[in-house]
C-alpha cells in the first residue's frame, strides 16, 4: 500500500476505494456482535523510534501479558510494518489490521470519512516528538528557498503527518490559500530510503521531513541542516503518533481493548524506567545499524515523550476542516479519541 496523491484522478480512486471500504465495513458491523471476543489481533505500526512504545509491546509481548489476564489466554497477537497514514487507514478500513499507529493527520482524516459508519477513533497517544525537515542543499535556509528543482520525502505526500504539517507552515507563510504550495515538491517515501537517498548526495530528493532516529543520523553528516521542526510549526510540543481502531472493535472487544491499552502504558514505563533495554529492543526488533549511544541520546532528549496523553490534536483538526481537508469539525480533542483518556490533560 502506498500515500495516495489527492489530485485529479488520484483524488476520485482514493474516494472510490474509500467508499468501497467504508460500505463494506457498514456490511459487517450490520451482521450483529460476536458471541467472543477475537482470537487474534492485528495491529500495524511504522518506522522510526516514536513507535518505541509499541515496538517494546510487540517483543516483550505485552499484549499477551495483559490479555492473560482479562482472562484471554490465548490471544493471539499479529504485527505488521506499514509506510505512510493513508496505509494505515486503507489497511484497517478494509479489516486487515484492528489497530494502526499513524499521526495526527491520518488520524484525523479517518475520523471525519468514517464518522456516523464505523467510527474509527483515536485510543491514545503514543508519542510526542519533533519531526525534522533535513536539507542537504547549501542554499536552502527556510520554507521559502525551495524551489521546482527540489524534492522533499515524507511517508506519504497530502497524508501524513508530514505532510499536513508542511501544509500548516505554508499557510502561516504564505496564507491559507496557499496551503498545498509546497505539496507539488513531495514524494512519498519510506524513511529508511529516504535517509539513503539523502545521504548518497544523489537524485532529485533533496531534503526529507522526518523523525528520530533519522533526523538524528542525517544531521550528523556533513552538508545537512535543519529548515524546521514541527514544534517550531505548533509552537509547542505536539503528539505525533495516535494509535486508533474502530468503535465496533472496541465495544465488541472490550478485554483486548483494555489489554492493549494496559500494555501501552506498561511500555512506556519501561522506557521510562530503562532507556538502554529500550534503545536495545528497538535495535532488535527494528534490526537498524544505529549506534546503542545514538540511541540513548534520542531517548534522553527533554523534546521527545512518549505519553498515552494527547497533545496539539485540535489544533490540526482546526486547520483541515478551515481549509476543506475533512467536513466534520470536532468540538474538542476529545471527539477524535474514545473515552479511556478524556480524563487527561489532552488538547
Amino acid at each position: 500500500m502506498r500515500g495516495t496523491n489527492m489530485d485529479g484522478i488520484g483524488r476520485r480512486t482514493y474516494r472510490g476505494t474509500l467508499a468501497c471500504l467504508l460500505a463494506a465495513a457498514c456490511c459487517l458491523a450490520a451482521a450483529g456482535p460476536a458471541a467472543a471476543e477475537v482470537g487474534e489481533v492485528k495491529l500495524a505500526r511504522q518506522y522510526g523510534i516514536h513507535y518505541l512504545p509499541l515496538i517494546v509491546m510487540e517483543q516483550q509481548k505485552l499484549v499477551e501479558k495483559f490479555a492473560k489476564q482479562e482472562g484471554l489466554p490465548d490471544l493471539k497477537v499479529s504485527w505488521t510494518t506499514l509506510s505512510g497514514g493513508a496505509a494505515g487507514n486503507d489497511a484497517l478500513l478494509a479489516g486487515a489490521i484492528d489497530y494502526s499507529a499513524v499521526g495526527v493527520g491520518p488520524l484525523i482524516q479517518i475520523w471525519d470519512k468514517s464518522k456516523g459508519i464505523v467510527d474509527i477513533e483515536g485510543v491514545a497517544a503514543v508519542s510526542d516528538v519533533p519531526m525534522t525537515l533535513v536539507t542537504r542543499n547549501p542554499a536552502i535556509k527556510t520554507l521559502k528557498d525551495f524551489t521546482d528543482k527540489d524534492k522533499i520525502a515524507l511517508p506519504a505526500t497530502k497524508t501524513s503527518m508530514q505532510a499536513v504539517t508542511l501544509q500548516i507552515a505554508a499557510a502561516k507563510l504564505w496564507g491559507e490559500s496557499s496551503y498545498g504550495k509546497l505539496d507539488p515538491l513531495t514524494v512519498s517515501m519510506k524513511h529508511p530510503d529516504a535517509m539513503a537517498a539523502m545521504l548518497s548526495g544523489k537524485g532529485e530528493i533533496t531534503a526529507h521531513f522526518t523523525a528520530a532516529p533519522y533526523d538524528y543520523l542525517e544531521l550528523e553528516q556533513p552538508g545537512m541542516t535543519k529548515v524546521l521542526t514541527s514544534y517550531d510549526v505548533y509552537g509547542s510540543s505536539a503528539t505525533l503518533i495516535v494509535l486508533c481502531t474502530s468503535r465496533k472493535f472496541r465495544d465488541r472487544n472490550p478485554k483486548v481493548y483494555k489489554a492493549v491499552l494496559s500494555a501501552m502504558g506498561a511500555a512506556m514505563d519501561l522506557i521510562k524506567k530503562d532507556k538502554r533495554q529500550a534503545a536495545e529492543i528497538y535495535l532488535e526488533v527494528t534490526k537498524e545499524k544505529t549506534p546503542i549511544e545514538t540511541m540513548l541520546k534520542m531517548l534522553n532528549d527533554p523534546l521527545i515523550n512518549f505519553t498515552t496523553t494527547p497533545s496539539a490534536t485540535f489544533p490540526v483538526a482546526q486547520f483541515m476542516h478551515k481549509v476543506g481537508r475533512i467536513e466534520h469539525q470536532p468540538a474538542s480533542w476529545k471527539d477524535l479519541f474514545f473515552p479511556e483518556v478524556h480524563g487527561q490533560p489532552g488538547s
